[in-house]
């Protein structure tokens, strides 16, 4: 498997109050399956794909339900600077996960929601 340019939407992820009702309505429109991690994240794949290319994740209430992009950038702490210059803002700093994946959370100057990442260090 190939990894996604940098610069690309690479990921998604959809915050629900209703996991039910959106596994029967993407599964429903689009065809995709959803695997339930320990977590209780849920990877979310298209049918034939070699990998999954987004999740979901189960939200408090009907106000926190949103489907937001992932950018995969080489320099996540870099790309978050870059976007303050150009008027965005910063909603979560980078962050490092326990698995070395980096992300931060950003809204553009419009006030979308979107997400930059970079993949954790290759073993």
């Amino acid at each position: 498997m190939t990894a996604p340019a940098y610069n690309t939407v690479a990921w998604f992820q959809v915050c629900t109050d209703n996991p039910g009702a959106a596994r029967g309505f993407y599964g429903g429109l689009f065809g995709w399956e959803f695997t339930e991690s320990d977590t209780g994240y849920e990877l979310i794949s298209h049918p034939g794909a070699e990998a999954p290319s987004g999740g979901m994740v189960r939200v408090p209430d009907a106000g926190k339900n949103s489907a937001t992009f992932l950018v995969v950038v080489q320099d996540v702490a870099a790309a978050c600077a870059r976007a303050e210059q150009l008027g965005g803002k910063i909603l979560v700093p980078p962050t490092t996960a326990p698995s070395g994946l980096v992300f931060a959370d950003l809204l553009d100057p419009s006030g979308n929601h979107f997400g930059i990442y970079s993949p954790p260090p290759s073993p």
